[in-house]
């Protein structure tokens, strides 16, 4: 196995510029009042903060979330389309209207309503009335709905939800962890960018009455653009929240603050902290080549090796001066090589980090010594030691 830090001529000038701008110490945790939260780095999918991340709690109208993405999916299929109308069933009226005394659209019993309105209804008014003619109108039911609700769960790699009913309403087996949230929150960002506007509206006028959303973020000046918050008396105050600063987003989730001020002021306090801590590095762009490989009885001594997609790194600024990055490989590697073989390894460590390993590939054909070569090849060990 050959090892390679210094050796290579490019990859050492790659290596120095690398090692002066990142250092690596580990990450220290952070306090936050949220009973759960995390906070993840949208490109590159690190966790910058993990409180309880994985353990189910109620999600509230959070998990309004995931009713939005399934009538997205069918928007984006061509299935359904805005202008379409779906009618406002008399149980969706009284099991999520006014007399519930929940969070409404105050939609009017048997009339009919534009997929784009139930959408600013869900998103603005947070309106449990219209998740309920969205789940009926495209499933038949609420609870045909939920199992469509999971089974979409369970294709997102969404480990710890359940869902129970298309509004958050409290139950006691209705349940996602805010890494769930925060994947799915990710995924309505990238999946649906020709609705994800609908979440930075501030407010929406519906049968003469106007609400305005219910994200505090949206009306800091702090680049927020998304998503839902929710609240009911056994999760406490939550948020699902996005921000795009300087064409970097971060995504967080909080639940369990006890108050709506503290809902609006802990995110705030938490987005300052990511965006101050950590930065993205950009190390490598695809096609870069990284070094080379010895090549045994091949047409040329060596093969160049080039990585095969961008690789970029979240790590924090103070962490300068720890990053271990190494080329290795099994070789010399036996000709014939073909443009595109999987040939070695970059090798990243970070003590916060962890390890992240980059697949190298052969940067074009390499055939294999004639039979006249091969035989010098061999005569050349056994004289002098060597191959090629």
């Amino acid at each position: 196995m050959h090892i390679f830090k210094s050796k290579i001529l490019k990859f050492v000038s790659w290596l120095c510029i690398l090692a002066s701008i990142f250092n690596t110490f580990p990450v220290y945790a952070l306090e936050t009042k949220a009973k759960s939260a995390i906070i993840v780095e949208g490109t590159t999918g690190r966790v910058l903060l993990n409180k309880y991340a994985d353990e189910p709690m109620p999600p509230a109208s959070m998990s309004k979330l995931m009713t939005l993405y399934m009538l997205f999916s069918r928007l984006k299929s061509g299935a359904l389309s805005l202008e379409d109308k779906f009618r406002v069933s008399t149980n969706a009226w009284r099991k999520g209207g006014i007399k519930s005394g929940s969070s409404t659209m105050f939609l009017k019993p048997r009339s009919r309503v534009t997929i784009e309105d139930l959408i600013r209804g869900i998103i603005v008014q947070s309106g449990n009335d219209a998740c309920i003619v969205v789940a009926e109108s495209i499933s038949g039911s609420e609870a045909a709905f939920a199992l469509e609700m999971n089974e979409k769960a369970r294709e997102l790699k969404m480990l710890n939800s359940h869902f129970v009913n298309s509004t958050g309403w409290p139950h006691p087996e209705h349940r996602m962890s805010p890494r769930d949230l925060a994947t799915l929150s990710q995924r309505l960002i990238e999946d649906f960018p020709e609705y994800y506007h609908y979440f930075n509206e501030l407010e929406f006028t519906y049968n003469g009455i106007k609400q305005r959303n219910r994200n505090p973020l949206l009306y800091k000046e702090m680049d927020a653009d998304g998503l839902k918050t929710g609240h009911t008396n056994e999760a406490g105050y939550g948020l699902v929240a996005s921000v795009n600063r300087h064409n970097r987003r971060i995504i967080l989730v909080v639940n369990g603050l006890p108050s709506k001020k503290t809902r609006s002021e802990e995110p705030e306090r938490l987005f300052e902290w990511a965006y101050r801590e950590y930065s993205n590095y950009y190390l490598l762009k695809s096609g870069d080549q990284i070094g080379e490989a010895e090549v045994w009885l091949g047409q040329s001594p060596r093969v160049p090796l080039i990585v095969p997609r961008d690789v970029h790194l979240t790590l924090q600024r103070i962490e300068r001066s720890k990053l271990d990055v190494r080329l290795v490989y099994d070789g010399p590697v036996p000709a014939p090589i073909r443009k595109g073989q999987n040939i070695a390894k970059l090798v990243i460590k970070t003590p916060s980090r962890g390890t992240e390993i980059i697949p190298l590939i052969a940067k074009y054909d390499i055939d294999r010594l004639n039979l006249i070569g091969r035989l010098m090849a061999a005569l050349s060990i056994v004289l002098w030691g060597e191959s090629n």
